[in-house]
């Protein structure tokens, strides 16, 4: 079965606009990557101010070889990606304060009934 990684992200509310801008521009950033099942970013209603950043894959090693690929390599020298603008030039500061990296197995799962 496959595995969930959920990267909860403290956000302070006057960043959360600019992480949910930084997510909006990397659209097809994750998608086309080998393994890739899911990708959804959750924004806090009320009691917290983490985000949570939920991506299923179809097992650990597709997951780290787009850690050690694609998602590394937008993630530096001020490459667009999913927290970068690109273009070159000062990279721009991190809308998040922090980050955790939660890790699951799919042991089961349910889909709506088809009608």
């Amino acid at each position: 079965m496959s595995i969930v990684k959920i990267n909860a992200l403290t956000v302070p509310a006057e960043q959360r606009e600019v992480l949910e801008q930084r997510f909006a521009s990397r659209a097809g950033a994750v998608e086309g990557s080998d393994g890739f099942e899911w990708f959804e970013l959750l924004r806090p209603v009320e009691g917290t101010d983490q985000y949570l950043v939920y991506t299923r894959w179809r097992s650990e090693e597709d997951f780290q070889a787009w850690m050690e690929g694609p998602m590394k390599a937008a993630h530096q020298g001020g490459g667009q990606g999913a927290g970068g603008e690109g273009g070159g030039g000062e990279r721009p500061k991190p809308a998040a304060s922090g980050s955790s990296v939660w890790s699951f197995e799919v042991v089961q799962q349910a889909a709506p009934k088809s009608v």
